[in-house]
């Protein structure tokens, strides 16, 4: 998937149209997964995809659920940032952790991994 430079809602309809089409699934499918009514679930979803409409960020995190992704990486606009996530959030916790502080060292972090202030 290209370089995304959008806004948000452009960024996540994008993403979950890549998702979506990995997985050969339809719109409807996705919206009946993440709990709308059959009859406006294709519709719902093709808005979200052409950023029509930004999800309420509880929608955004079911449609994260339903497609395996972290949340973030639905909104995430650089590339090589949201494979990483991908990566980070398919590893095992006990290598995510170790990959996460290795990557903090390296890059001289004055945050410690899983704490939000230095």
């Amino acid at each position: 998937m290209p370089a995304i430079n959008a806004p948000p809602s452009a960024v996540l309809g994008q993403r979950l149209r890549y998702l979506r089409e990995m997985r050969g699934w339809s719109q409807e499918k996705v919206g009946v997964e993440i709990g709308l009514d059959e009859s406006s679930a294709r519709t719902r979803i093709s808005r979200y995809e052409l950023g029509v409409h930004e999800p309420p960020i509880a929608t955004a995190r079911l449609l994260a659920n339903v497609m395996g992704v972290p949340l973030a990486y639905l909104y995430c606009e650089d590339e090589q940032v949201a494979s990483l996530l991908l990566a980070l959030h398919h590893a095992k916790p006990a290598d995510r952790q170790v990959t996460i502080t290795k990557l903090f060292q390296e890059m001289g972090c004055l945050v410690s991994p899983g704490k939000l202030s230095a």
